[in-house]
C-alpha cells in the first residue's frame, strides 16, 4: 500500500505518457497538449469525489477485456467532456471505482461519468448482437416502452476532504481485483491505476490519470 510519503518518492518525478487511441472513435481522445490549470488541492471545499458504480443487478457487463476498455475511453470521453480530473480508478466485472476533480456539483459528475459509459456499453451491446445481456438490462417505463440502464439507480458518491482519506480510498481501489480473485498482485491488474501511482505505468495503459495534478500538502 502507498503512503503520502512513498507516493511522493515513486510518482512526482515520473512523466506519464498519453495513451495511443488510434482510430477509436466516437470516443474523443484526452489531449496530450493540455491547457495551464491550477493544481488541484483536496479540501471541504474542493473534495475529491469518490464514485461508485454498480451494474444493473450485478451483471458482470465489464467480463470481457473489450468492455473493461471501452468503459476506460468512455471515462476518458467524460473527463474530456466535462473537465473532469480522474485520480484513480478501477474497472471491475460488475462495477466501477473511480476518485474525481471537478469544480462541477456531484449531479454533474454523475451525469458525464455514467451517462456517457452507459449510452457506449448499451450501444456496444447492441451492435455486437448481445441480446441477453441487454434483456438483462431492461426495465419497463410505461405499459409498452422498455429501455435499457447499464447502472443502478443510486449511484455510491463521497465527498474525500483530506488527502490521507484519498490514499486509503486509493489503495482501497487498487487493491479490489485482488480481494475478488482476480490477480495475485494489485499491479498484474490490467484496468487499474495502481501503475501509475507506483510510477511504472505500462507504454499503453488503458487509461491514463491525472494524480499530478494534485498539490500535496508538506508532510
Amino acid at each position: 500500500m502507498l503512503t503520502r510519503s512513498v507516493y511522493a518518492r515513486r510518482f512526482c518525478h515520473t512523466r506519464l505518457c498519453p495513451l495511443p487511441f488510434g482510430k477509436a472513435l466516437p470516443f474523443r481522445q484526452h489531449p496530450q497538449i493540455r491547457r495551464l490549470r491550477l493544481m488541484f488541492r483536496i479540501s471541504k471545499d474542493s473534495p475529491v469525489y469518490y464514485l461508485t458504480s454498480v451494474a444493473h443487478n450485478r451483471l458482470p457487463v465489464f467480463r470481457t477485456a473489450r468492455l473493461k476498455d471501452l468503459i476506460c475511453k468512455a471515462l476518458d470521453e467524460a473527463r474530456t467532456s466535462a473537465n473532469l480530473l480522474i485520480f484513480a480508478y478501477v474497472i471491475m466485472p460488475d462495477h466501477v471505482h473511480a476518485l474525481i476533480g471537478s469544480d462541477k456539483e456531484p449531479s454533474d459528475v454523475l451525469r458525464y461519468v455514467n451517462g456517457i459509459s452507459g449510452r457506449r456499453t448499451i450501444n456496444f451491446l447492441r451492435e455486437a448482437g448481445y441480446e441477453s445481456s441487454l434483456l438483462k438490462l431492461r426495465h419497463a417505463t410505461g405499459l409498452r416502452k422498455h429501455k435499457y440502464s447499464l447502472w443502478n439507480h443510486h449511484p455510491n458518491l463521497k465527498l474525500i476532504t483530506t488527502e490521507k482519506v484519498l490514499i486509503e480510498k486509493a489503495n482501497y481501489i487498487h487493491m479490489n481485483p485482488v480481494r475478488a480473485g482476480l490477480v495475485e498482485r494489485a499491479e498484474d491488474y490490467r484496468w487499474s491505476s495502481i501503475r501509475c501511482w507506483l510510477g511504472k505505468p505500462l507504454e499503453d495503459e488503458p487509461l491514463r490519470i491525472d494524480v499530478d495534478q494534485i498539490y500535496w500538502h508538506k508532510s
